[in-house]
């Protein structure tokens, strides 16, 4: 199974930091560094100094890493319009040499975008359908023609459909709990669903439904790859584990109830009922970034065990 790094800067993050974690990521054998892209704070932390745009962090890491994936989990569709997110992510994909992943999702957190003055539409969904429609076929588009779209929220005329990625295609990563519309829209345009912060049940029950609408589409439901994205919280002893429990404001029990908490080995036979499931890859929501002994004890004990 792989495993990559899940960080959640609005809670807290200067890019400084956040490339110290991305460098460790590279460096202690991770797969990717994937970041979430909100722009207001949840829960009782301070956020400070204050959010961090999840594709400018991207366009930095992406010219000071070199093995590394680098996406997002999710970029809010209300956030850009889907032209410019296009042109953003090709830019991004040139300057990491072909290394970007785009998860896209509706958005969801009506407070950031009253904090920020970002329009919260109601037909959010009927929007991100569209995004995707767009973002792929401005990338599609073969080199000299232009990509023209009308859809009921946007239109796009005559574009010449550039830049174009580093990459042949971007891997698109759509996810959610939602039981018919995002099946099919994740069988219609994704390489990747994922779930996040689901139990192996409520997952298999997803993961099911994924692979039956993409074979209703007309493709192999093993053309996608399927993942979680869940909380770590890992120690080499319980005492370890109750630590970065309070550093996180999270009950142990809770942690090893709903994510991924524990001694190594506790982890590594969760990650095997996931993998049991289906599930190939894992996002470890890492929430104290400050603490790089979390991610060696990780690299060391659990990828280590999983091979």
């Amino acid at each position: 199974m792989d495993l990559r790094i899940f960080t959640e800067p609005q809670q807290g993050a200067t890019y400084d930091t956040l490339l110290t974690v991305a460098k460790a990521t590279e460096d202690l054998g991770f797969d990717a560094f994937f970041r979430s892209d909100h722009y207001l704070k949840m829960g009782s932390v301070d956020g400070l100094p204050g959010p961090t745009d999840a594709w400018i962090t991207l366009a930095g890491l992406a010219r000071e890493t070199s093995r590394i994936r680098l996406g997002t989990l999710m970029t809010a569709g209300t956030f850009r319009l889907p032209g410019v997110l296009a042109i953003q992510v090709a830019q991004v994909d040139q300057m990491s040499g072909g290394r970007v992943e785009l998860g896209l999702g509706a958005g969801w957190f009506e407070e950031e975008h009253k904090a920020y003055g970002i329009p919260f539409p109601k037909e959010k969904f009927a929007r991100l359908e569209e995004q995707l429609a767009i973002v792929t076929g401005l990338w599609g588009t073969e080199a000299g023609r232009t990509f023209s779209y009308e859809g009921k929220h946007y239109q796009l005329t005559d574009s010449p459909a550039l830049p174009k990625p580093a990459q042949t295609k971007v891997p698109v990563l759509i996810g959610g709990h939602g039981a018919s519309r995002t099946p099919r829209l994740a069988a219609q345009y994704a390489d990747e669903f994922n779930i996040p912060f689901a139990s192996i049940e409520d997952s298999k029950r997803q993961f099911g439904r994924v692979r039956a609408a993409a074979e209703a589409a007309g493709r192999k439901a093993d053309d996608l790859v399927y993942s979680n994205a869940l909380i770590a919280c890992v120690g080499k002893d319980d005492a370890e584990v109750a630590r970065r429990a309070a550093v996180i404001g999270r009950d142990v029990d809770e942690l090893k109830a709903n994510g991924l908490a524990g001694s190594p080995s506790e982890v590594v036979d969760k990650l095997g009922r996931y993998a049991e499931i289906g599930s190939e890859r894992a996002y470890l929501q890492i929430l104290d970034l400050e603490d790089l002994d979390h991610l060696e004890l990780i690299s060391k004990e659990v990828q280590g065990q999983l091979g």
